[in-house]
């Protein structure tokens, strides 16, 4: 009966979200209620819930700072000089352009928003491959599989999603794939050196220089803080550092760096709250749908439907194969990000895989690491499901269809490759 009850509140949390007939924030907070109290656990919801928050606050104050952060550095400027530099080394050479644009995209991509990332590199690359004869779709697939590498950065939607559904800390999951993520970033390179060479073959190289300044907006430029890059460079070194390293918590970390950010480049009161509210609706949405997604899995957990639901599991799948769970979750997480919206997903689906994993002997780290190597990861900038993707081909100027066939396999082959390498490395078992 309870694996039933809890079933059927992940069934009806998938439908809520996917035919979008409530919020996310709505659909996490709400049909968990329901179904618990349906369930007879009325008594005991308010601390469930309270249990569930209480879990997931750090990881949703990391990602509201960390969001403010890189919104700052970015408004500062502190990406131009290396995007200026590298448009000025590739010149018009087609070869160097797609390299160049996958170096850009990942760096764009630093503070793990797809939106920011498609915003800054489409418009200030595509004047250069339109006026060289260039495709359209190798700028898009090129920017999204970069963008996808990085979006396994630990202030990213996946890992936070990943950490808060099953309760783990975000570096606990983070640092094991970093070997997997490099070898991401070198395929993501391979794949651009392989597509541009492609393009060279057809266009030949151009004698041309880009100017990427002139392609800001005046106020971009008043933005700008030129004369502070290299301390603003320096502060974001000494940000990772200090997270990989595991010097403060995560939320402390992004806390001090925004305030030292702040003062350093917009020591007026006055542009220091116009900064923050120029980040302030992503930081609130994000911020709400982790905290929301703490009640959520402490209903599941308090009530225990997940046990539940992963004993029901377990007895459908076949002993031999319980060990490879994070491998086939590897390999599905990329595809099933067409069919799963990142919520869906790491809320309604992860946690009853991890659980069934368990029984098998499989960590949940494991499992979380192996889910973030694909879902909406390397599989966002081509799913319907996220509004970013339609950002990217809209600002691109390519159908989505053709989008996603040119994409496709070169995606699910950086999870693939950063699959081998997690096995390599040990982050995930077999």
């Amino acid at each position: 009966m309870l694996a039933l009850l809890g079933f059927l509140t992940i069934f009806f949390f998938l439908f809520l979200i996917m035919t979008k007939r409530v919020s996310v924030i709505v659909a996490l907070i709400a049909v968990p209620i329901v179904f618990a109290l349906i369930g007879g656990f009325g008594p005991g919801i308010g601390q469930m819930m309270l249990d569930g928050v209480k879990g997931v606050a750090p990881t949703g104050v990391m990602l509201a700072f960390a969001i403010l952060y890189f919104g700052v550095m970015n408004d500062a400027g502190m990406f131009d000089p290396v995007i200026s530099r590298v448009l000025k080394l590739v010149k018009g050479d087609p070869l160097k352009i797609v390299v160049g644009t996958a170096v850009i995209a990942m760096l764009a991509h630093l503070d793990g928003s797809g939106a920011s990332t498609f915003l800054i590199v489409i418009p200030a690359l595509l004047p250069l491959y339109d006026r060289l004869g260039m495709s359209r779709l190798v700028l898009a697939c090129v920017v999204a599989l970069g963008a996808g590498t990085m979006n396994i950065v630990p202030w990213g939607g996946p890992m936070a999603r990943a950490a808060s559904a099953l309760k783990l800390d975000v570096m606990d999951i983070f640092v094991p794939i970093v070997p997997a993520m490099m070898m991401g970033i070198i395929w993501v390179l391979a794949v651009a050196y392989w597509l541009g060479k492609k393009e060279r073959q057809r266009l030949g190289v151009t004698d041309l220089v880009f100017d990427y300044h002139s392609e800001l907006t005046e106020e971009q430029r008043q933005l700008r803080r030129p004369r502070l890059f290299w301390f603003n460079l320096l502060l974001t070194f000494v940000t990772i550092v200090a997270l990989v390293a595991n010097w403060l918590p995560l939320p402390i970390v992004f806390m001090i760096s925004l305030v030292v950010a702040l003062i350093v480049n917009y020591p007026n009161v006055k542009e220091q709250q116009e900064r923050i509210n120029a980040q302030a609706q992503g930081v609130v949405l994000v911020a709400a749908i982790i905290f929301a997604a703490g009640i959520f899995t402490g209903i599941l957990s308090g009530t225990k439907m997940i046990d539940a639901m992963a004993a029901s599991l377990v007895q459908l799948i076949p002993q031999e194969l319980g060990g490879y769970i994070p491998i086939i979750v590897a390999l599905t997480s990329m595809p099933l990000s067409l069919l799963f919206n990142p919520d869906a997903y790491y809320f309604g689906v992860l946690p009853v895989l991890s659980e069934a994993a368990s029984a098998f002997g499989v960590a949940p780290l494991e499992v979380a690491r192996a889910a973030v190597l694909g879902q909406m990861t390397t599989g966002f900038p081509i799913s319907p499901l996220t509004a970013s993707t339609f950002l990217l081909v809209g600002l691109a100027g390519v159908e989505l269809g053709e989008h996603q066939k040119f994409t496709f396999g070169w995606a699910f082959g950086t999870t693939i490759v950063m699959t081998i390498a997690a096995v390599i490395v040990g982050a995930i078992t077999l």
